[in-house]
């Protein structure tokens, strides 16, 4: 196999927090305020692609465009949420093949019954164990000798409880995941047993007011964790500001007097790249 990418940068670092992006802007931000990776969140893209929450209302065709904009607009390899796969063992193969070829360096691939729901809201369902180790078979024979990690997610726990959650995950790395996540486990309690159980390296999914409590980086590297995820901070960021912007502009009718909350002109023409675009164009006299 291609020596990956993802498995190179957690060999150099040991552990890493990284972000949640979910367009062409926010990945550049994250590239370049120094993030060797990032990962596309199914409830982020849900959100600012269509405005609807993660209820699986997503289709393969609408993420994997989505995720081909996002990992062709950035140099640092991108994992992206593939939620089910997407339908059957079949459709599984076909979701890899289609994000391998859109650029992404890997994904997530989860247990639960379409149309999923986030991993940290309530009424969740997940298939039958075979079930989902017949998709984690399907994508690992997509993958073949191609550079592309997977991520086996389970939100089993909230359903049939840790022991099946981890005994899950353990399978699915015998069989050729690379990752084990086990999403939304609500104790430090919980995180300790994930940490010593699991095969590593395992996911921690760090969201703001969710079900698992928000811990340092040190803390969760210390308890066994590797990939540090914080997939909606992006969002909700920027969420909280443009409202505030927004507000203070419809309230007064002008922008004076916020622009330390803005970046300037010429640094968004930076991030974006439009000196290199200027020179690109002058080399062909325009």
């Amino acid at each position: 196999m291609t020596a990956n990418r993802v498995q190179q940068i957690l060999d150099q670092v040991g552990a890493l927090a990284f972000p949640g992006i979910y367009d062409t802007l926010s990945a550049k931000i994250a590239e370049q305020v120094g993030f060797p990776m990032g990962f596309v969140s199914g409830y982020s893209l849900a959100a600012a692609t269509i405005g609807e929450p993660d209820f699986g209302l997503l289709t393969q065709t609408e993420v994997v465009e989505r995720a081909r904009a996002i990992c062709s607009s950035v140099s640092i390899p991108v994992i992206v949420d593939a939620d089910t796969g997407y339908g059957n063992p079949l459709n599984v193969h076909r979701t890899i093949e289609l994000l391998m070829n859109a650029g992404a360096a890997g994904c997530f691939l989860e247990d639960q019954v379409w149309p999923k729901r986030c991993g940290h809201m309530r009424n969740k369902k997940v298939i039958a164990r075979e079930d989902y180790l017949q998709k984690i078979r399907a994508a690992v024979d997509a993958r073949s000798n191609h550079d592309f990690f997977i991520v086996a997610r389970t939100d089993a726990e909230a359903v049939h409880g840790l022991d099946e959650a981890i005994a899950r995950v353990t399978e699915a790395r015998e069989i050729g995941a690379d990752a084990s996540f086990v999403e939304a486990p609500g104790s430090i309690e919980q995180l300790e047993r994930i940490g010593e159980r699991a095969p590593q390296p395992i996911v921690a999914n760090m969201i703001e007011g969710g079900k698992t409590p928000v811990l340092e980086k040190a803390r969760l590297e210390s308890l066994g964790f590797q990939l540090i995820l914080y997939p909606l901070t992006g969002l909700f960021a920027a969420g909280h500001v443009l409202r505030g912007l927004y507000a203070h502009l419809h309230q007064t009718g002008t922008t004076l007097g916020m622009e330390n909350e803005l970046l300037s002109f010429s640094e968004f023409n930076d991030l974006i790249g439009v000196e290199e675009k200027y020179r690109f164009s002058e080399k062909y006299g325009e």
